[in-house]
């Protein structure tokens, strides 16, 4: 049992899990259930409706017809497949699909890698995607793990983020480096690294600026934010952590488009499933950007930001009948 598990249980945290995908598994398994009432084999019909459900979910197109092509090899390599055996079937096409993060990367209960510390890692993503709230909820999950934690609030655009973010520190008892409105973000980033090694800090949460004016200027930002760092700590960032909201479904993708063009991305966190029936599009991002899921939001409170385990979200969004 890890120090997450302690304070935040295994099937406290299936629990939540299921709570904040309710909207995308009911109307998911509504249209499957559907399909395969008084059906007691695999049809046309009911992958159509399948694959209907998966599009619905806002799984994507490309990635819905790769599930639904290995139903279609299943079935024809096994001839004849009972309705009963699709949920587990499904499950396992979407485990394929779902990018596993590195054993060392994993952040299973909100461990850190070991062989370097602090840990540094950037967080990026546009604006209203919950990117502070995230990175507040991250240093109230690695403080309760047993880590220390420093905040830098290098998105000294908008006062607002810098405001939120202090908000976060105060609430979560944890330090922050943050300057006036219009700072050098990579000054603050920098000054964020200093004082972190100096304080011999677990991990270092840096927030970047969501929108600058165009996607050159973007890339030259956080270019420069990197090579700050790199003079203190050469291996840093450990991780660059794309933020994306899941409730707008489809321009998430885009929006993870725009940020692996701009920038080495490591890990995605998936923001607001709870409030959306388009769950889905987590198998969307993670097909085709092959970059692992590391968090899931599901709720507005500090636990509710999760440790992304594929096993529970599978059984989560589709889950085996009783």
């Amino acid at each position: 049992m890890g120090l997450f598990d302690k304070f935040f249980g295994k099937k406290e945290q299936q629990e939540t899990l299921g709570q904040g995908l309710q909207k995308t598994r009911e109307g998911f398994l509504g249209k499957i259930a559907k399909a395969i009432v008084g059906k007691s084999t695999i049809d046309e019909d009911v992958l159509d409706e399948v694959e209907n459900a998966l599009v619905s979910a806002d799984v994507g197109v490309e990635t819905t017809v790769k599930i639904i092509h290995q139903l279609e090899k299943r079935i024809a390599k096994d001839k004849y497949l009972r309705t009963n055996e699709l949920a587990g079937i499904i499950q396992e096409e979407i485990k394929n699909i779902l990018v596993a993060a590195p054993e060392d990367l994993s952040y299973n209960n909100y461990e850190l890698p070991i062989g370097h510390k602090p840990h540094v890692m950037l967080v990026v993503g546009v604006n209203g995607v919950g990117k502070t709230t995230t990175i507040g909820k991250l240093a109230y999950n690695f403080s309760k793990a047993g880590k220390s934690v420093l905040l830098g609030a290098a998105d000294t655009f908008r006062a607002a983020a810098v405001d939120q973010l202090t908000i976060w520190s105060e609430r979560v008892n944890v330090p922050i480096v943050k300057k006036e409105m219009g700072s050098d973000p990579a000054s603050v980033a920098y000054d964020t690294v200093i004082s972190g090694v100096a304080k011999n800090v677990d991990v270092i949460l840096i927030d970047t600026a969501g929108r600058l004016h165009n996607k050159a200027h973007l890339m030259e930002e956080l270019s420069k934010i990197k090579r700050v760092i790199q003079k203190v700590i050469p291996a840093a960032p450990h991780e660059v952590l794309l933020v994306l909201d899941g409730s707008t479904g489809q321009n998430a993708l885009e929006q993870a488009r725009h940020f692996t063009a701009t920038t080495e991305v490591t890990a995605l966190a998936v923001t607001k499933l709870d409030g959306t029936a388009k769950g889905g599009v987590v198998l969307a991002i993670a097909d085709q950007f092959k970059i692992p899921v590391k968090f899931i939001g599901v709720g507005e409170k500090a636990e509710d930001l999760l440790v992304f385990d594929k096993q529970d979200f599978v059984e989560g969004l589709f889950p085996l009948p009783e």
